[in-house]
Formats: structure tokens, sequence, C-alpha cells
């Protein structure tokens, strides 16, 4: 027996063995449900010649094409993709609107013998959440923001606070992006949609009694925006500052860089786009410094005339309660390990 179901929290969506998309890959690709699987009972090609005949051409006939090519393509998923999953398998499907493309599909998982369930109101239903605890309500939980400057080795000690037991909401990792000029991920960012859907995904997943340690970002992390919600908490959060040698900070952003480092186009790209406000030959000389593979001291001069004046700016026009302030000697895992273990027992006391 098919089941509709709207509930879309965490312990529901882990309820199931599979959450399974049945949109065309584009559609998957622009947004899709944390955790789901895309098997399209219609490709983008497919899709696109369906829409034009029945727009354009005969109703029937596009009905009927459209039909062929959907049996067509959910048997090779029951021989593909689906075709070690015994009679148990409990999948949760949903298309755009949870109409003839996730009908489709249960309506055989149902014949099967399958439990299945059907997503009432499709992705929309989905989006709907999202935008509804993103946008329209405020955020239920207790922020606490870890800043400091350039370098400080903020995401460091969100790992090694995660990895404690603290509950964490790393931005960066959402957003497919290290929040700079030169902070660029293999694989590119995902859409707005997309960084909202996992952003929404792990709030939810996140208890709001207990604290939430964040990184400080701008409104922005690469392309994708902190959506009202969220920046509004941050905006509102006491902070915890780090601080540490700017010798170590050049080290800390060597090592984390290395990447972009170890590649000039993507490095010489970056600093072409720093702001108008330096002048033209400074920007040439750290372009010169770059090409040249003088990396450590590149980053020092970024560090003092680029990245540290804008932070003592921004903090100036902040009025946030500081929790604590750190001041480490290095950025050596260990020193890393120590902050997190005086933090953590603060944040979350026995």
């Amino acid at each position: 027996m098919i089941r509709r179901t709207v509930d879309l929290s965490p312990a529901a969506r882990d309820g199931f063995d599979a959450i399974i998309d049945v949109r065309s890959p584009a559609e998957f690709a622009l947004d899709h449900i944390p955790g789901a699987i895309n098997l399209p009972v219609l490709d983008d090609g497919q899709r696109a010649a369906v829409g034009t005949e029945y727009v354009q051409g005969s109703k029937f006939l596009a009905r009927r094409t459209g039909a062929v090519l959907v049996a067509r393509n959910i048997a090779a998923h029951l021989e593909g993709a689906l075709a070690d999953r015994d009679g148990s398998f409990r999948p949760l499907v949903y298309c755009w609107r949870g109409g003839q493309r996730s009908g489709a599909m249960v309506t055989v998982m149902d014949q099967i013998g399958w439990p299945v369930a059907v997503l009432d109101g499709g992705y929309q239903t989905w989006r709907r959440q999202v935008t509804a605890a993103l946008y329209d309500t405020p955020l239920p939980h207790r922020l606490t923001l870890l800043d400091g400057p350039t370098g400080s080795g903020k995401t460091a000690l969100l790992t090694a606070l995660a990895a404690r037991g603290v509950q964490t909401l790393d931005l960066e990792a959402l957003a497919a992006h290290r929040g700079s000029l030169f902070g660029a991920m293999p694989g590119g960012q995902p859409s707005q949609k997309g960084f909202e859907s996992r952003l929404h995904d792990a709030l939810a997943r996140l208890d709001p009694a207990r604290a939430v340690v964040v990184e400080a970002e701008s409104s922005r992390i690469g392309a994708r925006v902190i959506p009202p919600a969220l920046w509004a908490a941050m905006a509102a959060a006491p902070v915890i500052e780090i601080a540490a040698p700017v010798e170590a900070r050049v080290a800390h952003t060597v090592a984390t860089y290395a990447d972009i480092a170890a590649d000039p186009v993507a490095l010489d790209t970056a600093l072409g786009r720093l702001p108008r406000h330096h002048s033209k030959a400074t920007i040439g000389e750290w372009r010169a410094m770059a090409a040249r593979g003088e990396i450590a001291d590149l980053v020092r001069r970024l560090i003092e005339a680029h990245y540290d004046p804008a932070y003592l700016k921004t903090g100036a026009d902040r009025a946030r309660p500081v929790l604590d302030r750190l001041v480490l000697d290095d950025l050596s895992p260990a020193s890393i390990e120590a902050a997190a273990h005086r933090l953590a027992a603060s944040l979350d006391p026995a």
C-alpha cells in the first residue's frame, strides 16, 4: 500500500532506506533533499522533448512517448541501482509536485511489494519548509560565534570542537567555499537553493537547547548568501575571539590554501579580483610575488595590508558580547586541541 507523507523531519527521513528523487538530473543538480539519490523517470533531453510535443504537437503522442520512456527508465533502475534491494526495502519517492513522475515510480514499487511512501506535494513541500525555516521565522538555536582574523585557526578549532561533541555549524563546508577570494573548492559551490537545503538539514539536526558554535562569516560565503533568519541570529550572537601571532597565521594559511598556491592560474585570477582600493602597483607586486612562488611572503603581505584592516574595520562596526578570548602562541594541532578542550568545557559544562 502506498503511503503519503509530508513529514520531512530528520528522524522521519532517516527512517527510510532511500530517498529517491525521480526528477531530471538538471532539476536534481539545482537542489534536492539532502541524502536523496537521483533515479530519473525522464532524463533532461527526454523531458524537454515530451514537453515540446505536448505543447506544440499532439498531447496524445506526448503522453504515449512519455509512458514508453518512463517505463523503460524505471525498468533500467530496477535492473540497476535497485537490483540488490530485497522485499523489506522502504523508499520515499518524490518528484516536482508529487504528481505523475513519482506516481509512476511508486505504482511499480507498490506492485513489487515494497512498502513505498510518496512525498505529498513533492520537492515543493521540501522547499516550502526550507523557506519557512530560513526566511520566515526566527531561529530557535543558541549560537556562539568563533571570531578572529584571517589565518587564526577558526575552522580547525571548529572541527576540534565537533570532535569533542560540541554542536557546530560549518557554513564553509555547507557552502563548499572557504569564505575568501581564495576560498574556491574543487567541484564548485551548490546553488543558493542547494546551500539552503544543506543548511536547513544541518540546523534541523541540532538541539536548540544546547550551544551551537559557528564561525563568524560575512553575509556571503563565496557566491552564496546566508539566509536572513540565520544572519539575524549570527548578528545577535556572542563571540569567542581568537588571536595568534602573524607568523603562526601565515604558516597556517599557507598550509590551508596549499591547493590554490599550487595552481598559478587560479592564484593569479583570485589576486586580480582584489578590491580596487588597492593600487594597481600593489596588486601587480603581489601578482609578481605569486608568479615567483613567494607564497609565504605574499600571504604575510595580504594579511597585513588587506585582511587585517578589513577585519578591524568590521569589528569596529559590531558590538557583540565577548564570552572568551583565546590567545594562541601557535596553531599546531596540540594548541588547537588544548583550546578546544577549554572551550568545550565552558560551552557544554557537565
